[in-house]
């Protein structure tokens, strides 16, 4: 499963060999690739050509014309949905939200302290839950405006840890 942002608008999409749903309605098209970027696609009596324009990895921004009209498509996969779950998602505007605590646990160890620029992977604490020690890195660049837990605390599921 999947997410699609359209036009601020979130849509769920699930696909499988058999079928795919959106927002738990299947969707039943007739699609023929017809170039490397370009696709047929034909849905009941309508029949309409789909180009995709630019993809963007790193944002995971595509921008495609259907017709004549342009969109801009933001994925997010079950990974980016579980980050987002947890606390530890990227905001659309460019800045970073809470970093959360994704399990309880004791915090063994602080790599950050307010002020301090990370930026994407950047190791920012260590968080020992059931005898397993858990890196939590940074979701995104960003500087770090308060760390909320010390050296030693333990912690709730969804606590906050750090703020940006």
């Amino acid at each position: 499963m999947f997410s699609v942002i359209l036009q601020n608008n979130s849509h769920s999409v699930e696909k499988n060999e058999e079928s795919l749903k959106v927002n738990q309605k299947p969707i039943s098209w007739d699609l023929k690739w017809i170039g490397e970027r370009k696709i047929h696609l034909i849905r009941g009596n309508e029949s309409m050509e789909a180009e995709l324009l630019s993809i963007d990895r790193e944002t995971k921004t595509l921008q495609i014309r259907i017709g004549y009209k342009t969109a801009t498509l933001k994925l997010k996969d079950r990974f980016d949905l579980l980050l987002e779950k947890m606390g530890m998602s990227v905001n659309g505007v460019g800045g970073m939200k809470d970093i959360k605590a994704p399990m309880p646990g004791l915090i063994l160890d602080l790599k950050v302290k307010p002020g301090d620029e990370v930026k994407k992977g950047d190791v920012v604490l260590i968080l020992e839950a059931m005898k397993m020690e858990n890196i939590i890195k940074s979701p995104g660049d960003g500087i770090v405006k308060d760390v909320k837990v010390s050296h030693k605390q333990s912690v709730e599921k969804n606590q906050v840890l750090i703020q940006f």
